[in-house]
C-alpha cells in the first residue's frame, strides 16, 4: 500500500468494507513462534509447493516486541490474482478472505483464540522483502525495536477508521527504521 490511503481506496480492496477499531497491543509471548510453526505447517501442508516461501512477519515475529496478539504471516505463491490455484484450499481450512488487491490477497483465520493474518505475494515482491528486511533489523537492534514499540504505543491510544489506518500511521517509522538497515525501494 504505498499510494496514499482514504476511504474510498479501501473501499475498493477490503472484501468486508471499512471497520473502526481500536488497537490493543500485548508484550511480547514466547508462545508466539510455537503458534506460527504450527500454521506455517498446517500451510505447507494445504499448499503444498505452490507455497514458495512462508515466513513469520509483524511483531509476533521479533522477540522482546510489544504486538497486537495476531501472527502475521507472508506466503510466496507465485500468481496471487490466480485465485483458483489456492484461495478454495485455503477457505476449506478456514482462511477468510478480507483483502483482494493486484498481486496481494490477505486472510484471517484463528478467530478469537489465536488470530492470523495470511499475506499472500508473489515470492520476489518488494512487499516480502521489505517486511523481512525490517523484521530482520528490529531482531538485531534494540534501539530500533524501542523507537517501532514507542510509536505504536502512542498510535493505540486512538481510536481508527479502518486498521489499515493505524498501519499507514506508523510508516514513516518503518521507513525511517528501514534507512537505517540499508533499504533501498526498488
Amino acid at each position: 500500500m504505498s499510494e496514499e490511503l482514504d476511504d474510498e481506496k479501501l473501499s475498493g480492496m477490503l472484501v468486508r468494507g471499512l471497520s473502526p477499531t481500536t488497537v490493543t497491543l500485548a508484550d511480547y509471548d514466547p508462545a508466539w513462534p510455537a503458534h506460527y510453526e504450527a500454521r506455517a505447517a498446517e500451510l505447507r501442508r494445504i499448499l503444498g509447493d505452490r507455497a514458495r516461501l512462508i515466513e513469520h512477519i509483524g511483531s509476533t515475529s521479533v522477540p522482546g516486541l510489544a504486538a497486537k496478539p495476531i501472527i502475521d504471516i507472508v506466503v510466496g505463491i507465485a500468481d496471487p490474482d490466480d485465485e483458483p490455484a489456492y484461495l478454495p484450499a485455503l477457505e476449506a481450512a478456514g482462511y477468510d478472505l478480507r483483502v483482494r488487491e493486484p498481486g496481494h490477497r490477505c486472510f484471517r483465520a484463528g478467530e478469537p483464540d489465536e488470530p492470523v493474518n495470511l499475506h499472500c505475494y508473489p515470492p520476489d515482491h518488494v512487499e516480502v522483502h521489505r517486511y523481512l528486511a525490517f523484521r530482520d533489523r528490529l531482531r538485531a537492534d534494540a534501539g530500533d525495536r524501542e523507537l517501532y514499540e514507542a510509536t505504536k504505543r502512542e498510535l493505540a491510544q486512538r481510536e481508527w477508521r479502518d486498521i489499515n489506518y493505524y498501519a499507514e500511521a506508523k510508516r514513516p517509522v518503518i521507513f525511517e527504521i528501514l534507512a537505517r538497515a540499508g533499504w533501498r525501494e526498488p
